[in-house]
């Protein structure tokens, strides 16, 4: 299987915005609103204990990437950890599985973002039919190759992390750098829930280590290109969750959980932001 993968077919660059680009999509259009519910006026300090949380795991994925670079991802450190074991085959199945509703969080988001632009209703079919159209566009993608894959993720991460990071910045100028997400004790309890749904904006760095046995020197640059994404995300997470906290109240970022970042740009952007 390995002879099919071409070896240094994806730059550090390439690796980077793979990582970013796929964290990006899921922790800002997908989770900012539903953190938001869990952690009350906390949740852009659930961003930072999430990364926290993911660096433990990621220096796991950096170690043993810079061992054994592969393709196999997460089911090779189990495979290296337990053997061909049932531990190891059902692990590798949940990951599996959680990367399938990942894929699907982010593919209604898409959806419903698209909506937004246009006026149209969130509850609407067309939702879930964008969102299926993401992802065979996705796919064709993919299998387009590697070179492709790596130009294309490059140029989406610089359109997102600069759309976003523009997004951030005229929030916080409109609203005088003034925190409007107060009030309200989610509790522990809450808390802890919405770092484990932080956890999950931080997830898409194990996209990186999945290509490992095509990166170019991928025994140095699979570890810097982790390290690399999870920190630009985490920079782009705090800057647009003080955004929101500045252009919305919390009741209103709740209510609006599933486009919570389109809501908050008609304060700073009007309706030419993201409608």
């Amino acid at each position: 299987m390995t002879n099919d993968y071409k070896k240094n077919s994806i730059t550090l660059p390439g690796s980077i915005a793979m990582g970013t680009g796929v964290m990006i999509g899921a922790g800002i259009f997908a989770l900012t609103g539903q953190i938001a519910e869990l952690a009350g006026p906390l949740f852009p300090l659930s961003f930072v204990v999430g990364a926290v949380v993911t660096a433990f795991s990621a220096y796991t994925y950096i170690k043993m990437s810079n061992a054994f670079p592969s393709a196999g991802g997460i089911g090779m450190i189990l495979r290296k950890a337990y053997g061909p074991t049932t531990v190891a085959a059902g692990a590798s199945l949940l990951m599996a599985l959680s990367m399938v509703i990942n894929e699907s969080l982010v593919a209604r988001t898409f959806g419903t973002y698209t909506l937004q632009a246009f006026g149209g209703d969130t509850d609407s079919v067309l939702v879930p039919v964008l969102g299926v159209g993401l992802i065979i566009f996705a796919y064709l993608v993919n299998v387009s190759g590697n070179r492709l894959v790596g130009l294309f993720s490059i140029v989406m991460a610089v359109l997102k992390v600069g759309g976003i990071a523009l997004f951030g910045a005229a929030g916080l100028w409109a609203s005088g750098l003034s925190f409007q997400a107060t009030g309200g004790d989610m509790g522990v309890s809450g808390f802890v829930a919405s770092v484990a749904l932080s956890i999950l904006a931080f997830k898409g760095f194990t996209t990186i280590t999945n290509s490992g046995a095509e990166v170019t020197d991928p025994h140095r640059n699979v570890g810097r290109a982790i390290i690399w994404s999870i920190a630009i995300c985490v920079i782009v997470y705090l800057l647009v969750a003080f955004a929101v906290g500045s252009s919305l109240p919390l009741d209103r970022i709740v209510a609006a959980k599933d486009y919570a970042l389109a809501e908050a740009a008609r304060p700073a952007l009007g309706q030419t932001g993201f409608y």
